[in-house]
């Protein structure tokens, strides 16, 4: 319990500061510390647009019992069941022709 709690720490602190690796950060850099990315793009003036899934978005469900209790306390009335969808989380970095970063943003979808 110790180790994986020691993980997940770790895990949430190592926040990264893209604006930092502005101009030095290459495409190859990338591709080593994050693997291939879902999405690329090139444009007409050879911009490399690449996307990565940082985090898929969760689902849960909840429900609520209404009415009176029936039989050994189980409720005899309606019950509602409310199902929330988290979004996925997602980043996009943007390299210059020479494939050096040039800015980067996090977006949920």
């Amino acid at each position: 319990m110790g180790i994986s709690a020691g993980v997940f720490v770790t895990g949430c602190a190592t926040r990264v500061d893209w604006k930092s690796r502005v101009g030095s950060y290459t495409y190859d850099d990338a591709i080593k510390e994050l693997g291939p990315p879902d999405k690329v793009a090139t444009t007409s003036d050879q911009t490399m647009v690449a996307e990565w899934l940082l985090y898929h978005g969760n689902s849960y469900a909840t429900y609520t019992a209404w009415g009176p209790r029936g039989f050994r306390g189980y409720h005899s009335g309606f019950y509602t069941v409310d199902v929330m969808d988290g979004p996925a989380r997602f980043l996009r970095l943007t390299f210059t022709p020479d494939h050096r970063l040039q800015s980067a943003r996090e977006f949920y979808r």
